[in-house]
Order: C-alpha cells, then structure tokens, then sequence
C-alpha cells in the first residue's frame, strides 16, 4: 500500500470512528441529565416520606450519574486523541499533494554565511527543512537543523547507524503516527522547558524534609494525631486533645514549608501544561521495540534502573498536580489529615537529588528521537528514494545515475554525472536551460546522504568531504557592502573553510556577477587557477563560454559539460546533461519576443 492510500483510509476509518463516539457523548450526556433529576426526584421523595429505599434508590443514581460522567470523560478524550491522529494523515496528505503549509519551515536556521544551506534552499519556505519537519518539540526541530547543516562531523559507520534507526522507524507508522499526534497542532517549546527545570536546579534547598529523622517525626505526629482522634471519637479523652494537636501541626508545616513550596512552585509551575505530553513522548520511546543501535542507545538511555527518565517526570508530574491543586480551603484540612505539605516537599527534594542531574540529557534525547521520527516519516513517504552507497575515501567521491533534484518529483529529468577528486567542471547553457537545479541537486543529494536519508536518484556512490557552495550572494547597504564586495567575501570565506577541511567540493554559479564581462572572465579564471592547488573539487556553472577554454589549457583537470537547448519556432527544454559546450543561447531570442508583443 503506498503512502497516500494509507492515509486516506486511516483518515476515512477514523472520521467514522470519531462520529460513533460523538454520537455516544450525546447519548451519555442525555443519560446524565436522567441520573441526575432521577437521584434529586429520589432524594425530595425522601425528605417527604423519610423512605429509606428512596435514599438508596437515590445513591444508586448518583453512582450512576458518576459512572456514566466517566465514560462520557473517557470518550471525550478518545475523541480527541483520534482527532489529533487523523490531523496528522490529513497533514501527509496535504504533504502529497505538494502543500507544504501545515509544517515549520525552519526560517529561523536561515543564515546567509552558511557554507550551503542558504544556496540548498535548506532551510524556509518550500525548503528541504520544510517537506521533512515533523518534530513535536522545538528540540528536535534543532537537532533536525543541525543533522542537515552540520555534514562533515560524521562518520560513515555513524550514518550507517543513523540509516538504520531511520529504516526501522519508517516501517513502524503506528509509533510515528501516535508520537507525531501529541504535538496537537503546535510545538513544545523546549527552550521554556529546559529553562524552567534549569530554575528548579538552581533551587539549593539545604531542607530538613530530606532527612529521614524528620520523616519519622511526621508519621509518628500523624499516629498520634489519629490515636486522640480515636480516643475522643471513643469518648476516651476530651475532643479538645486532637483538636489543639491538629492546630500546632497545621502551624508548624506552615512556618516550616509554606513559603520552600511557593517557591518550588514559582519554578516549576511552567512545566505543567506540557509535562504529560513529554510523559507520554517518553512512554511510546521505552515501548517502542526499536531493534536498531541507535533505537536501543535511545531506550537505555532513558529506562536505565536508577535513571528512569520514565519514572522520573511521572513522579514530578504528581508532584506539580498536587501543588496546583493547594488552596486556602483546602491546604489546612491536607496538611490537618496527612501533613501534605511536608510530604510534597519532601518528594521534591527526593526527586531533585535523584533525577535531576539526568534532566537535561533526557529531554536532549527526546528531541533525538523527535528528530528521527521526521526524518523516518519522509523515508516513508518517499519510496521511490534509495540509499546511498558511503565510500570510504580520503577524496572526493560522487557517481550518480538518474540524479534528480528532490522538489520536482516525477517531473523531474534525470542525468548521470560523476565527480573525480581534485577536478573542475564547467556547466554552460542557455538561461533557464537547469544548470542551477542540478547544482542544487548535487548538493542537497549529498546533505541528504550525509544526514542517513534517501537520495533521489536511481543510485549514489559518494564520500564524505566538505561542501561549499556560492549560488546566492546578495548585497548588504545597511553595512556598506555592495553586492560585488558582497561575492569577493564569499569567496574569500570558501577559500578559508577550503583550507581548514581536507577535501572540499565547491559548487559555484557564476563567478564574480557584479562586474563586467572581461573583468568577470579574467577574475573566474584566475580563481580556478589559484584554487585548483588546494584539495578542492568544483562545479562551475557559467553563461560565460569562454570560461570553458580552460579544459583546453588543462585536459586533465577541466571538463566541459552543458544543458543545449533546441531553437525553432519555439524554445525546447532537454534538461539533459552531455559533454561539451552549450552552443545555443536564448536571451536575445526571449527578448524578440517580449519586444514584439509589447510593441504590437
């Protein structure tokens, strides 16, 4: 079953199962009502006729009343959970069908002094970014961003791991789907998150709770406490005996631990609203089965036995529910009952010296698992992708077969090309004829296959090296930088990061083109002479044909490549790559055009 018929039948068959229970809550809130006026029509009867079997012809009802409230409260929120699962295949649907709009576009990772990712359209609108970005919490939309910007840091045998968690993961659309569902329409923020957990670390609370001498002592009031409530209840002993001890126990929990909660509050109150989504993120993650290295290194390292990640924020989840539940009527009967105040403290001091040195690293793997289940979700609906094949080379490596730029689906032209170390192509052709797709689609085929995701191509052998790339240079008027100091920057700036890597492919469209054409000829070449010293591999697309006389200087080094056009009556478009020169320009041709329509 493709992607698409996938999703449309889980979105039809949960439409029908979320009408059901709709229906039910309609049902059930009708049942209510009944309850309800049938208890109160019991209890006047009562009051009428002092009828014992009224009274519990009346509790009967209430018990009823309360049963069918809690089913008609589990409904509700089954409704909702299928609710939020069905967005999520309306969403890939969406996905399918080319619109992008329901997923973060990840502008806030656009940065211009990239080595690629501006020039890849990696990050925005309509970017790579956009068509994988799944992720529940802003975590992982981090750790997604940095997986497709930062390539070089790996290793193979870490892509290779990396590949196969994200294989494991796209087979398991269940898992993704519940997970993906939780966010219910907008992100964690776990910046917000982290900040306040940070603040509840920073609470150095030097506090006798922690203590078990002072446990003992609470438990031992309490017995007392009870033990005089007995003895008056009994009429063993005067009622003023528990109730004075009552009064000291309230007075002293108050002095003792009144304002240590406001302040355990104050700081961990922001966490409430999301804590039960991260517990259940953390649940579907520990019973996930994973099989692969890099699933298994996830699962450890949130369900080790004495750090239980799980355990961990279920424990601080009661711990938040019971201070939100504290108010002036209600803390001195707790406190009178149970001590609740010193025991909530208490807890949190346990919980803070047990679990909170780990926080951090479990909410960093939580977005690792957020992240992959992203990129799990494209493998998946893209299974016309393959794997790359990774070779381990100190060069760069780059042979592709039927290579394609990811945003053109099936529209898309396909060309072999191969990449030799420390050689130079030059791609000439008329303007709109697809030099700079293919650009783009050598380098986003490589971000991709370093990040352990499908490519698009039949297949790519390649290695992993530094990518630069200068497609996009603009101007900056607010610093003074016009648009030509703007390129020699760039280009400075490849030269720098060229230098520090071992090997580099640069991908460069139009060298130097805000100057004029002898100036921008002279400088091209000067620069492909000066840098094809350095271990640097590059593709150059140019408009420049006289550009490609340099495979005539250095046969060994520069290969000329083109995308011709066919002109007649109109233009033909291969955007097939071949050998040799572009021999045919269509500027002057769409001008005639334009000119002749104006004017007519």
């Amino acid at each position: 079953m493709n992607p698409e018929e996938l999703y449309t039948g889980r979105i039809k068959t949960l439409t029908d199962e979320i009408y059901q229970l709709n229906r039910h809550n309609r049902l059930v809130v009708v049942l209510e009502l009944t309850a309800i006026a049938l208890a109160i029509g019991c209890i006047v009867t009562y009051t009428m006729w002092s009828s014992i079997s009224a009274l519990v012809v009346a509790a009967l009802f209430i018990a009823a009343y309360v049963a069918i409230r809690w089913k008609d409260s589990s409904n509700s929120r089954l409704s909702e959970q299928k609710d939020s699962i069905r967005s999520v295949y309306q969403k890939e649907v969406a996905y399918l069908h080319g619109d992008f709009s329901g997923f973060p576009s990840g502008e806030q990772y656009v940065n211009p002094h990239h080595e690629f990712t501006l020039d890849l359209d990696i990050f925005g609108p309509q970017s790579l970014f956009n068509r994988i970005n799944r992720t529940v919490t802003t975590g992982g939309s981090d750790f997604l961003a940095k997986e497709l910007a930062e390539t070089r840091l790996r290793s193979i045998d870490e892509i290779e791991k990396r590949r196969e968690a994200i294989r494991e993961l796209s087979e398991k659309e269940p898992l993704r789907t519940a997970f993906l569902a939780q966010g219910r329409g907008c992100q964690i923020n776990t910046a917000d998150i982290m900040d306040a957990l940070h603040e509840v670390q920073q609470l150095r609370l030097s506090h006798p709770a922690a203590y078990q001498f002072t446990y003992i002592v609470a438990v031992g009031s309490l017995i007392v406490f009870y033990g005089l409530l007995a003895g008056a209840v009994l009429g063993l002993l005067s009622g003023s005996f528990p109730m004075i001890w009552v009064l000291l126990q309230i007075t002293v929990v108050y002095l003792l631990f009144g304002r240590t909660l406001k302040r355990v509050n104050q700081s961990i109150n922001i966490i409430l609203p999301r804590l039960g989504t991260y517990v259940s993120m953390i649940m579907q993650i520990v019973t996930s089965d994973l099989k692969s290295q890099e699933g298994r290194d996830i699962i450890r390292q949130l369900s080790a036995d004495e750090q239980d990640a799980l355990k961990s924020f279920q424990l601080l989840k009661g711990i938040i529910n019971d201070l939100d539940q504290r108010n002036e009527v209600w803390v001195p009967i707790s406190n009178a009952l149970y001590l609740a105040d010193y025991f909530i403290v208490r807890r949190f001091l346990l919980w803070q010296d047990r679990y909170m040195m780990h926080i951090d690293e479990w909410i960093d793997v939580v977005s690792h698992f957020d992240a992959l289940v992203s990129m799990a979700t494209f493998r998946y609906n893209e299974p016309e992708a393959a794997d790359a094949e990774l070779v381990d080379a100190d060069e760069v490596v780059y042979e592709a077969c039927g290579l394609y730029h990811p945003f053109l689906g099936q529209q898309a032209v396909r060309n072999d090309f191969s990449i030799a170390d420390q050689h130079y192509y030059i791609i000439t052709g008329a303007n709109m004829a697809g030099k700079s797709t293919f650009l783009r689609s050598i380098g986003i085929n490589y971000v991709l296959a370093a990040s352990g995701m499908p490519v698009f191509a039949d297949s790519l052998r390649v290695s992993l090296f530094s990518l630069f790339s200068s497609m996009r240079t603009t101007d900056d008027l607010a610093h003074g930088i016009s648009y030509f100091n703007a390129e020699l920057l760039r280009l400075q700036q490849l030269i720098e990061t060229c230098r520090q890597n071992h090997h580099s492919l640069i991908i460069l469209d139009e060298i130097l083109k805000g100057t004029n054409s002898l100036d921008k000829l002279n400088g091209s070449r000067l620069f492909l002479q000066s840098v094809s010293a350095l271990p640097i591999t590059g593709i150059i697309a140019t408009h420049d044909l006289a550009l490609s006389k340099m495979q005539q200087e250095y046969p060994d080094r520069f290969h000329n490549y083109c995308f011709e056009i066919q002109l007649s009556d109109e233009i033909t478009y291969t955007y097939r790559l071949s050998e040799g020169v572009a021999r045919n320009q269509n500027a002057t041709y769409l001008l005639k055009n334009i000119l002749k329509t104006a004017l007519e």
